[in-house]
């Protein structure tokens, strides 16, 4: 097998989103309110990928997955099981609220999903932030007084970040993307946030958003002081790793190729600078695609560019 598997994204309305999709990747998006998230790449019942074009064009990534787990994920792979993984684009136009996604022993209890995500910063507007993380030695006594006392900031880790940089988001980290930023978000499927503070902003409908305090109270690491992002790099390399996905940055010079043997795991790929080639196809900036565990695929540079290889989550 010699193909990979595009998908049609699905963008979502997002008070804090904008228009970065469009100037930034050439996406055409909705007309309407703020677009916030792009799902590349999601198999959930209530949110479906379709696959475009191709062997298996016009199915849902799930139905994908019923009728050819062996072929997409390999042997051991059950027919219907759910893929692992979500992918997104986020457009961070404003800052998001922060938030708290719960360990999975956490999760069980309050009846929602474990979800550990990695962002790395495609685009940055000067002086953008990311927010991950308490600052060094605050006491949850000290976070929930400042919560009261809208406070907030005193008691988290903030810190300046530009493109390329790259940071892991396990279960429990305390977490807000600061506005001015574009990032490629690759996550466990799972769609439970639990917002701690919002910064009095109102939603799409001009109303409060919904916070969850107590749940968010109770899924924070509270020993997890002032985590550092991996800093852009103009060489190969790892900059995830996890138990739930590993991913590595790969930087092709001109002319330069990436080999991906069949057989071994299904992967997915993803070009954040330049474009690549497969054959006669053009993968540009900004796709996502899935690369079968059969395929046998040679990729091609023609210019400088820059892909994420995300793997070693087909366990």
């Amino acid at each position: 097998m010699r193909e990979i598997i595009h998908f049609q994204p699905l963008y979502k309305e997002r008070v804090w989103g904008g228009r970065s999709l469009e100037t930034s990747l050439g996406r055409t998006l909705p007309q309407g309110g703020p677009i916030g998230e792009s799902w590349e790449i999601v198999d959930r019942s209530e949110a479906q990928s379709m696959v475009r074009g191709g062997s298996f064009s016009g199915q849902t990534l799930h139905e994908v997955l019923t009728k050819h787990a062996g072929v997409v994920m390999g042997p051991k792979w059950p027919a219907g099981k759910r893929f692992p993984l979500l992918v997104k684009w986020l457009d961070c136009h404003e800052r998001l609220s922060l938030q708290v996604h719960p360990p999975a022993a956490v999760a069980s209890e309050l009846k929602g999903e474990a979800k550990t995500e990695n962002w790395f910063i495609a685009e940055t507007a000067s002086g953008a932030h990311l927010i991950a993380g308490l600052k060094r030695g605050v006491t949850r006594e000290q976070f929930e007084r400042a919560l009261n006392d809208h406070a907030i900031e005193s008691c988290v880790h903030r810190f300046p970040v530009a493109a390329g940089d790259s940071i892991l988001v396990p279960s429990g980290r305390l977490h807000a993307i600061d506005a001015g930023n574009l990032i490629l978000e690759i996550q466990q499927n799972s769609d439970t946030t639990y917002r701690v503070y919002d910064w009095g902003r109102a939603g799409l409908d001009g109303h409060p958003r919904q916070l969850h305090v107590t749940e968010s109270l109770r899924s924070i690491l509270w020993d997890d002081f002032e985590p550092a992002p991996l800093r852009a790099a103009p060489t190969s390399g790892v900059v995830a790793d996890c138990s739930e996905f590993c991913i590595r940055r790969v930087v092709l010079g001109k002319g330069e190729h990436l080999n991906i043997a069949a057989a071994e795991q299904p992967r997915l790929l993803s070009v954040v600078t330049g474009r690549i080639l497969l054959g006669a196809e053009t993968l540009g900036r900004g796709e996502n695609v899935l690369l079968p565990y059969a395929s046998e695929l040679d990729f091609h540079a023609p210019d400088m560019a820059m892909v994420l290889v995300t793997e070693n989550f087909a366990a």
